[in-house]
């Protein structure tokens, strides 16, 4: 089992290198781009981080990881709003690019990872904390990031501000980007313990 999670993490890191190179050439912004990699280079590097002292997590946790690692850094190139995935918009009849939506979206899939992490360190005793936990985590990491988005957006301005902040003329943008993280973490949550992930120890 240890074989098959060094292993995934191995692939999936060096995906995300290739990535990161492809976008790291000619991106749409230069600015966006540093900006919105920023906070992604420092996941990754935890991650790698914590690997090397021996705390590797499982492969579904880790491929779960990668899906914000992947589609963030495919947004940085873009932007948000200029990534194609325009037959989705066409086929839902959408009026805005939702790539970032499904980008928030995935950042709740670190739920699993969290509830990993607290059944492997006993942190709780729970069952109900256990669920809980990590998607009030979510919320509060969610709610953080779109403060830091507003007030980059506000200090920079300029294009690189509003692409940054990717609202794309929603006055409830960040409302809706926050109920996607919370939506995405339930689901990663559910996951878990569906998987039987949680164990039996817990107390209700």
């Amino acid at each position: 089992m240890i074989g098959v999670q060094n292993r995934t993490a191995k692939i999936l890191l060096t995906g995300y290198i290739a990535l990161f190179i492809w976008a790291g050439i000619s991106p749409y912004s230069r600015a966006t781009w540093y900006a919105e990699n920023i906070p992604i280079v420092l996941i990754a590097i935890s991650l790698v981080v914590l690997y090397m002292r021996g705390f590797v997590f499982s492969p579904a946790a880790y491929v779960l990881m990668s899906v914000l690692l992947y589609l963030h850094t495919i947004g940085g190139h873009y932007t948000f709003e200029r990534v194609p995935f325009g037959f989705v918009t066409n086929l839902f009849g959408f009026h805005r690019n939702h790539f970032d939506r499904v980008g928030h979206f995935s950042v709740g899939f670190y739920a699993f990872a969290i509830a990993e992490a607290l059944v492997r360190t006993k942190a709780v005793r729970s069952r109900v904390v256990l669920f809980l936990f990590p998607i009030f985590a979510i919320g509060f990491v969610a709610m953080g990031y779109e403060l830091i988005e507003w007030w980059y957006a506000a200090a920079d301005g300029g294009a690189s501000g509003a692409e940054f902040l990717g609202s794309q003329g929603d006055i409830w943008d960040a409302q809706k980007d926050m109920l996607a993280d919370t939506l995405g973490a339930i689901l990663a949550t559910v996951v878990f313990f569906a998987a039987g992930r949680a164990g039996s120890r817990y107390k209700a």
